[in-house]
C-alpha cells in the first residue's frame, strides 16, 4: 500500500513518464524535422556549389564570393543559433500539445528563413558575377 506522499509508480519499481506521447505524434514530429532537415541539407549543398564556383572565378570575381561566403556564414550562425533556442523550449515544454506546437512554429520560422537565405545567396552571387564580368569588359 502506498504511504502518503510517495509515488505508487516508484514504489512498484517504475520510473514515472514525463511525458506519454502517442507514437503517431512522434512520427509526425520526426517527419516534420526530417523535411526540415532535408531542406537545410538542400540549402547547405546551394550554398558549397555556390562557393565553389565562386572561388574558380577570377580574383575580381573573389571579392564577391568571400561577400557571398560571409552570408553563408552568417546565414548558418543564425540558423545553428535558432536550433538551440528550439531544442531549448523543447526540453521545457509541459505536454505533447506544446511540443506539437513549438515544432510547427520552428519547421515553419526555418522554412521561410531558409527560403529567404537561399534567395539573398542566389542574389549576391548573381550580382559578384555581374560585377565580374563588367570588370573584365
Amino acid at each position: 500500500m502506498a504511504g502518503r506522499g510517495t509515488d505508487p509508480e516508484r514504489e512498484m519499481g517504475k520510473e514515472p513518464k514525463m511525458l506519454d506521447v502517442p507514437p503517431e505524434m512522434v512520427a509526425m514530429a520526426e517527419q516534420s524535422f526530417e523535411q526540415a532537415r532535408r531542406a537545410f541539407d538542400q540549402f547547405v549543398n546551394a550554398a558549397h556549389s555556390t562557393m565553389t564556383a565562386m572561388t574558380d572565378q577570377s580574383r575580381q570575381a573573389q571579392s564577391g564570393g568571400k561577400e557571398v561566403a560571409g552570408k553563408i556564414m552568417s546565414f548558418a550562425e543564425q540558423n545553428v543559433a535558432n536550433a538551440f533556442a528550439y531544442a531549448e523550449k523543447l526540453v521545457h515544454a509541459k505536454d505533447p500539445q506544446t511540443l506539437l506546437q513549438l515544432h510547427s512554429e520552428y519547421v515553419q520560422t526555418q522554412m521561410k528563413a531558409l527560403s529567404e537565405q537561399a534567395q539573398a545567396v542566389a542574389q549576391a552571387a548573381g550580382q559578384a558575377a555581374m560585377d565580374a564580368t563588367r570588370r573584365k569588359f
